[in-house]
């Protein structure tokens, strides 16, 4: 049974992501909802279904949609927009459950998301952009590389401001697996010493 679950959910993500390529942002009209921006800026998805818009944004894969799943597909878990405040965040969570969850709980189905669809209804537009919520490399290609950059882009025409901004962050990550490794060679490290148990010389 589970392995039917799993042939399904993979045949409904396959369908969503046939309908679209990453190769080109679609062109979507000014006053398109924000389901279908998404899905074009995000996704580089023009024509998709309710059911594959769910199961792409079923990130954990397990059939539903929890709060942090619809904050996440919202881009609230994306640094751009971690100046949003809590209760902001908590408010934009009541608010799609409110629609969305409507035996109250505490999680959506796709059945609730696919009825609310069929009803006429649309994810609302919260006002937190187009809802960044992949990792920093997919993020900076979508949104940057696809836009600037192509295959014969050489290093040094690396040189706008989120070039360097990405490649800084990969140097930075880098440098602090390069300390940890070298604190794990170290047969003591003193810095992990409360202050008080160290051997004063």
């Amino acid at each position: 049974m589970r392995s039917a679950g799993i042939l399904a959910t993979a045949g409904l993500l396959a369908g969503a992501l046939a309908h679209g390529s990453h190769d080109q942002k679609p062109m979507v009209p000014d006053d398109a909802n924000w389901m279908t921006k998404h899905m074009a800026e995000e996704h580089h998805i023009a024509s998709f279904d309710s059911s594959s818009f769910f199961t792409l944004h079923d990130f954990n894969g397990n059939g539903r949609w929890e709060p942090d799943e619809l904050l996440r597909t919202y881009g609230l878990m994306d640094e751009s927009n971690s100046d949003v405040p809590t209760s902001k965040r908590d408010e934009h969570e009541r608010r799609l459950m409110g629609l969305l969850d409507k035996n109250s709980d505490g999680i959506v189905s796709r059945h609730e998301f696919m009825t609310f669809i069929a009803n006429g209804g649309e994810l609302p537009d919260l006002g937190t952009g187009p809802g960044h919520h992949g990792d920093d490399e997919y993020e900076y290609e979508i949104h940057h590389w696809e836009k600037y950059h192509d295959d014969d882009t050489k290093l040094e025409d690396l040189t706008h401001p989120e070039d360097i901004a990405h490649f800084r962050k990969h140097d930075q990550m880098e440098e602090a697996e390069e300390r940890l490794a070298a604190m794990d060679r170290m047969p003591i490290v003193q810095e992990n010493i409360p202050a008080k148990f160290r051997r004063s010389s």
